[in-house]
């Protein structure tokens, strides 16, 4: 199998040399003029020595610099899931409208100077929980203060042109009912606007847990993260490395999106979010800290379920 595999990567990177287990292919990604992209057909993973471009999946590879007919091959060699049915899937997807949401007709904007006095709650609540200014501009936070959405603070989201797809409404003033949400799907990229697509995404349970998780996370609302979801499609069309750090508490689910997410070859990464219930309770440092120290979850099988045992022992 091994000597298919080389086969297929050099229709996909040109001529190679080996040394001892690693066999040297010239990297797509900085085109040095040396053969500087080693990779490790056994361990099944990859890493460039002048730029740096790596991955444990070489699948990631193929997918990227191969033509579709090498792909093929290749997900048939590995026995790795048609990709047919997903791009039919895309296709589809991508011509459904997305249904019309609007803001609260009482939604008043904190991304502004000169504020009222009666913003003084939303804004001490937002301030203990870690919310900076800086925070509230780029998420362009608002309030209501009277109407269905009286006492809760505002998270606004927009698709990649710009225009409003969802909106989070949290409650500021003890409420019981912490989130009311707005009767929309919740089949979208929160705030895609924000996402740079070429750098690493963070994958999160909320939008306050994004706020603290900094630049290019993403909520996932709660929901299932299914290959017909616009989030799933996104993250396999342009292949970043993910970081999950979901709740301590959701681990079925995070169980489920690693095992589909390393079907499709995903570069993937576990953060580790205990003793803290969620990625809001921590500090914007602590959790960067964490993140720099995030276990990879191998593109094996055999290394999947060794991390499922060990989250098993962990709980």
């Amino acid at each position: 199998m091994q000597a298919r595999k080389l086969k297929l990567l050099r229709k996909t990177l040109g001529s190679n040399y080996t040394s001892g287990r690693e066999t040297l292919f010239f990297c797509p990604k900085c085109k040095h003029h040396k053969r500087k992209l080693s990779v490790n057909i056994g361990a099944d993973k990859f890493k460039c020595w002048v730029c740096d471009y790596s991955g444990r999946a070489i699948r990631q590879l193929v997918r990227s610099y191969g033509d579709y007919r090498v792909l093929c091959e290749w997900d048939e060699l590995t026995n790795h899931t048609d990709i047919n049915s997903f791009e039919d899937l895309f296709k589809e997807k991508e011509e459904q409208p997305e249904s019309e949401v609007t803001l609260p007709e009482e939604f008043k904007t904190l991304a502004t100077k000169n504020l009222p006095l009666c913003t003084m709650p939303v804004r001490k609540y937002l301030s203990d929980r870690g919310i900076t200014r800086g925070d509230i501009l780029q998420w362009k936070m608002g309030y209501c203060i009277s109407g269905d959405y009286a006492g809760r603070a505002i998270i606004p989201s927009f698709s990649d042109d710009g225009s409003l797809n969802y909106f989070v409404a949290r409650s500021y003033n003890g409420n019981w009912k912490k989130y009311m949400n707005p009767p929309a799907s919740r089949n979208i990229v929160f705030n895609d606007l924000m996402i740079d697509w070429e750098e690493d995404i963070i994958l999160v349970e909320g939008a306050f847990d994004a706020i603290k998780a900094g630049s290019n996370a993403i909520p996932l609302l709660g929901s299932q993260l299914n290959e017909n979801s616009k989030l799933f499609q996104k993250i396999v069309k342009y292949n970043p490395k993910v970081f999950l750090a979901l709740d301590p508490d959701a681990e079925k689910k995070s169980a489920r999106l690693i095992k589909k997410m390393l079907t499709y070859g995903v570069e993937l990464y576990k953060v580790e979010i205990m003793p803290y219930s969620d990625v809001g309770e921590m500090s914007k440092d602590e959790f960067e800290s964490r993140k720099a120290q995030a276990s990879p979850v191998s593109s094996s099988f055999g290394d999947f379920f060794q991390y499922l045992l060990e989250r098993t022992v962990k709980i």
